[in-house]
């Protein structure tokens, strides 16, 4: 049996943004049948985070990509399913849990 994705939301201090961004996930990865546990995490404790992919800003992707040890995915506009979608799941796909 495999395990639910663990997946991380990311935002500069851990709380507002990082908190909407991480239901926007739940609700597009329930939608497309993905078993998950979302958390959201602030920019300090984001790579100390045992996760199998990051969503996080462009501004505080660079900051986590060098000590990043799993795929990091981009999102722009937090509000966005479907961008979450359209970036989200062909990156969680590549991961060998599902």
């Amino acid at each position: 049996m495999k395990r639910k994705l663990k997946v991380l939301a990311v935002c500069g201090f851990g709380v507002g943004t990082s908190l909407i961004l991480r239901m926007n996930i739940e609700s597009v990865l329930k939608a497309s049948g993905i078993m998950c546990e979302v958390t959201n995490a602030d920019l300090m404790t984001a790579t100390s985070t045992e996760t199998d992919i990051i969503f996080t800003s462009e501004e505080l992707y660079n900051q986590i990509k060098k000590t990043a040890k799993v795929p990091i995915v981009v999102i722009t506009n937090f509000m966005s399913k479907k961008e979450i979608e359209e970036k989200g799941i062909p990156e969680i796909k590549k991961i060998n849990i599902l």
